[in-house]
């Protein structure tokens, strides 16, 4: 039986095109780096800001919560697929996601606080404010400590990170789950539940580092070690938060450094690790992170963060 003949596809085929995925971008192949139909995170939300409160300081408050969840997702993220197993490594990504999730709430609540905190990009963009502040902004204008952007080392490193900055996160929400502010208020209910995960997640492996082998064991305790220097910036007061906290939306984290320590000296005591002596990274005339001073690795997670937005500001998909 004769096999059927498979005559050479005809180029008049793909019409005009040099290929045929050129006629999936439409016509238009210059810009496709942003979607066309995003939802308002806070659409049907009042965000009315709070009698009393000011604007401008609510703004700023928001990108400082907004700003720490932002690069901490990222630093995680760069986890994917380098966690010592499958689940771990999912989990990672998942806590990656919350984090994600959170920021974007706060970086809109943000933008509808006060507008032009939002970077000005050019007539017709379609990217959204919450987008705006994330991709758009220079190092110098975010607000986050410093602890969320230095660069990860081993899997000790990335547990001991996690377990200091949810400690701290969660202790904050808690309180912020009672704010003035309706966003800010619901932000945090559902903020605790994730964080409360993700804390029980970094606390069980800094235990199980802690009293597993001779080298696990060295290695957490010199990312302790490391890292304890930047943890006094999770709980000390910025103006502007202790203007929030007066006002009855945000929460000093100063008050919450009581119940940090509580947590970690049980975490510390079950592992049997010593608490680090207190030492803290020096600022510059007492500028820190949320004041816009950071280390030279913000610049770098923000260049590979940002590359693609920046390169198509009109971008759509």
């Amino acid at each position: 039986m004769d096999s059927p003949s498979h005559s050479a596809p005809d180029p008049s085929a793909v019409g005009d095109h040099e290929s045929v995925y050129d006629g999936l971008l439409g016509g238009d192949a210059s810009h496709w780096a942003f979607g066309t139909a995003f939802e308002d995170p806070l659409a049907g939300v009042d965000t009315t800001v709070p009698e009393g409160v000011d604007g401008g300081d609510l703004a700023a408050y928001c990108l400082m919560l907004g700003d720490d969840a932002l690069v901490m997702s990222h630093r995680l993220s760069e986890w994917c697929s380098r966690a010592p197993d499958l689940e771990d490594d999912i989990a990672l990504a998942n806590v990656a996601l919350d984090l994600l999730g959170q920021a974007r709430l706060l970086l809109a609540r943000a933008a509808a606080a006060d507008p032009g905190a939002v970077p000005v990009l050019p007539e017709g963009s379609p990217v959204p404010a919450e987008d705006a502040l994330a991709f758009f902004r220079e190092a110098q204008e975010l607000r986050n400590v410093r602890l969320t952007e230095v660069p990860h080392g081993d899997f000790a490193h990335v547990v001991c990170r996690l377990l200091l900055f949810t400690t701290a996160r969660l202790e904050v929400f808690l309180l912020l789950a009672g704010s003035r502010d309706p966003v800010l208020a619901a932000v945090a209910a559902k903020g605790v539940k994730e964080l409360t995960y993700h804390r029980d997640y970094a606390g069980r492996w800094f235990v199980t580092l802690a009293r597993g082998t001779e080298e696990s064991r060295r290695r957490l305790l010199a990312a302790l070690e490391e890292l304890w220097p930047l943890h006094s910036e999770l709980v000390a007061t910025h103006p502007v938060e202790a203007r929030m906290a007066a006002a009855g939306v945000g929460v000093d984290p100063a008050a919450t450094a009581a119940a940090v320590d509580g947590v970690l000296d049980q975490v510390f005591a079950t592992s049997d690790v010593e608490r680090p002596a207190d030492r803290s990274l020096a600022g510059v005339d007492g500028r820190t992170g949320r004041d816009g001073l950071h280390t030279e690795a913000l610049s770098r997670v923000l260049a590979e963060m940002q590359v693609v937005a920046r390169a198509h500001p009109q971008g759509r998909w």
